[in-house]
């Protein structure tokens, strides 16, 4: 339906048809070379172009209002988990699947609009019951989003009932009435389910670690269940639990863990006569095993509290190991004292008035390892030059309090959010009256802050020289920020942070290699694709692009697939998919300027055998939803009375309309009419010698 609307008046389009009249008139009054009706025929095309002309200007606008009926739809949605394919044959799918095509047939003819969607709101256009977790209630939600403000009339949810995944579907109920169709079988099984595997993912090498083996057991009493932990097929360790009346038991083993890298370990039931399924019976679990922790090497000419509270944040890292080196004190064997057996030393009082720890800075200012200087009460402030540290300060012999400020600039790595809170309730340190020199390099991490006031003094700054980082904390008595934190919040969370994050800091070596390629993760789900990025530089270390990568990957068989692909701006990544469960090897490799680059790596892949944990279909879950929500609930040979009931419902088709408004001037058909009376008016007066 058009309608025609005005800016002005209507009134005024009187006044466009007098213009039109009066202009054609004065225009065709004179005696002219064509006939009487030739004339008048002009003139009327006259009139109607100079009215539509005049009526411009008063702005009309056309209003369109369109009619869309609306069929209700009803959304079938089909639970495709693996539990489905496990607990039914293909026979019984495939009499499902026919039965409900047909009733989809049906509901056509009834003036429903059909969709059918899988668990994860895909289109289900094959059948395939391969997901490898049931999250019914994602799914519902998923359905009703979709259809949010459109006539959904219903919901037909396909499903043995069994959920792993997400919440209850009991609570995702809507507006929207569910119908339920239950597949699957309810009676309670005879099985030994493996149901849980609890482990350290990453332990050291030599060390013994535990794994705990949760077993449920159904439908048995008095049951002798035995467990093995076994390695490339070869067992490791075996228990034997009497069930009794139990229907969990637990199996402690303790694992020594000989060979580094991702260890692939199995869990396994033995299996009893009676189950229904061993499928559940067998999982397997990965240890990352690694070398020993990174040591880090404390120095220091005296005991010190500060020591203490360095070794509390050290202790709490799962990667590092504390040893102190104390002259006279706590003496530690020379080989630990080698540049090469650290990744970073602490001198705290570095330049130590007494001299006892010069000897060991100048055996590691120019080693790989990583420094960390604390400048106490106890250094000399003057010999700091002397033993090349770039720390110069103006005032010697005077001492002052600060509290820490963070330096919000600072983008190596990132505090935590309420860190200046914590640090305004700090107890001061004593530093170095006055202002100092340092590195034009360095960055500052906190500065100090006197009294209320904070300035442009670094308390903690870092920097980078040729074979390795530095880092230098200007002041003594940090011990107390710990103690303090801990009384006031009972935690030593922000303390802990700091330093932590700093210890990782300096033992982080930069890469300086111009081509790197790693696995985003590093352990995968089957499920999901496998994706490893990989980064170009130039000698700028800019990222460069157009180069070709090419991926090999080895599996635990030994076999090697090859893959090639080209980076690109936004297209680094490359996926590989359909991998099954294992430990991968990977070797990439490019070409930079002629020289052959290559990168090696590992990664996991994990399986999800959660679906055959539980094989019981949960119709009593399935009518509770369809009750909550004013649906039916049906077993799978009922699913042709769907139909039935549905027609009982006349479902109602729902009116929309649509109105647009668009202005004269601007639609292409007005323009091509005012183009055509013009043109007719023209020829006419030049085909009759009116020109």
């Amino acid at each position: 339906m058009q309608s025609l609307q005005f800016e002005s008046s209507p009134f005024y389009i009187l006044l466009c048809l007098a213009a039109g009249l009066g202009y054609s008139f004065l225009l065709y009054k004179a005696k002219a070379p064509w006939t009487k009706k030739m004339n008048q025929f002009l003139f009327v095309l006259r009139t109607i172009l100079v009215t539509l002309l005049s009526l411009l200007l008063l702005g009309p606008i056309l209003k369109i209002t369109t009619n869309v009926v609306e069929k209700p739809t009803l959304a079938f949605l089909i639970d495709n988990s693996r539990s489905v394919q496990e607990s039914t044959d293909s026979v019984a799918r495939g009499r499902l699947i026919n039965e409900m095509e047909v009733s989809k047939t049906k509901f056509r003819a009834l003036g429903y609009e059909v969709t059918t969607t899988n668990l994860d709101n895909s289109p289900a256009e094959k059948f395939q019951f391969t997901s490898p977790t049931s999250d019914l209630a994602s799914a519902i939600r998923g359905v009703a989003a979709r259809y949010e403000g459109k006539n959904l009339a219903g919901i037909v949810l396909i499903s043995d009932g069994i959920y792993n995944n997400g919440t209850s579907p009991l609570y995702s109920t809507g507006r929207v009435p569910i119908s339920t169709v239950g597949v699957g079988d309810t009676t309670n099984r005879v099985d030994l389910v493996l149901k849980n595997i609890a482990y350290n993912k990453i332990t050291y090498q030599g060390n013994k670690f535990p794994v705990r083996a949760e077993v449920m057991i159904q439908g048995l009493s008095n049951q002798q269940v035995t467990v093995s932990v076994l390695k490339n097929g070869k067992v490791l360790s075996t228990q034997q639990q009497d069930s009794g009346a139990k229907s969990f038991l637990g199996f402690d083993f303790s694992i020594e863990a000989l060979e580094k890298g991702i260890q692939r370990l199995d869990v396994v039931v033995k299996s009893v006569r009676e189950e229904a399924s061993s499928k559940n019976n067998r999982s397997s679990f990965f240890v990352d095993v690694v070398e020993a922790r990174k040591r880090i090497l404390l120095v220091a000419p005296a005991p010190h509290p500060d020591i203490k509270a360095i070794k509390a944040v050290v202790d709490n890292a799962f990667n590092y190991e504390l040893v102190v080196h104390i002259p006279g004190v706590t003496e530690l064997n020379p080989s630990l004292l080698k540049p090469n057996a650290t990744e970073l030393v602490i001198f705290h009082q570095v330049a130590d008035r007494n001299n006892k720890t010069a000897s060991l800075y100048q055996q590691f200012k120019n080693a790989s390892a990583s420094l960390l200087l604390i400048v106490g009460t106890q250094s000399n402030l003057r010999q700091l030059g002397a033993n090349q540290i770039p720390l110069s300060f103006e005032s010697i012999g005077q001492w002052d309090d600060v509290t820490p400020v963070v330096n919000t600039t600072f983008r190596d790595f990132n505090f935590l959010d309420n860190s200046n809170e914590a640090f305004s309730k700090y107890p001061p340190l004593t530093v170095p009256f006055g202002k100092f020199s340092f590195p034009p390099n360095a960055g500052v991490l906190l500065y100090q802050r006197i009294g209320s006031m904070a300035t442009d003094r670094p308390l903690l700054l870092t920097w980078d020289e040729d074979r390795h980082k530095v880092a230098a904390l200007v002041g003594e008595g940090f011990w107390k920020w710990r103690l303090s934190e801990y009384a006031n919040t009972e935690k030593t969370i922000v303390f802990d942070d700091v330093f932590s994050k700093l210890i990782q800091y300096l033992c982080t070596l930069e890469d300086k290699k111009k081509f790197k390629s790693f696995a985003i993760q590093n352990e995968f789900s089957e499920a999901a694709p496998v994706v490893i990025e990989s980064e170009v530089y130039n000698d700028l270390f800019e990222p460069i692009y157009g180069n070709t990568v090419s991926i090999e990957l080895k599996n635990e068989m030994g076999q090697i697939t090859s893959y090639q692909y080209t980076t690109s701006p936004g297209g680094s990544r490359y996926q590989i998919g359909g991998l099954p469960e294992g430990v991968y090897q990977f070797k990439s490799a490019t070409s930079i300027q002629g020289k052959r680059e290559q990168v090696n790596g590992q990664f996991l892949v994990t399986a999800q055998n959660i679906e055959s944990q539980n094989l019981s279909a949960d119709f009593g879950l399935l009518r509770k939803l369809a009750l909550a929500t004013g649906g039916r609930f049906y077993t799978s040979e009922q699913i042709n009375q769907l139909a039935l009931d549905f027609d009982k419902e006349k479902p109602q088709a729902i009116i929309r309309s649509n109105e647009s408004f668009n202005s004269l001037i601007n639609l292409k058909w007005f323009f091509f009419v005012l183009l055509a009376l013009i043109a007719t008016e023209w020829f006419l007066r030049k085909y009759h010698g009116g020109y």
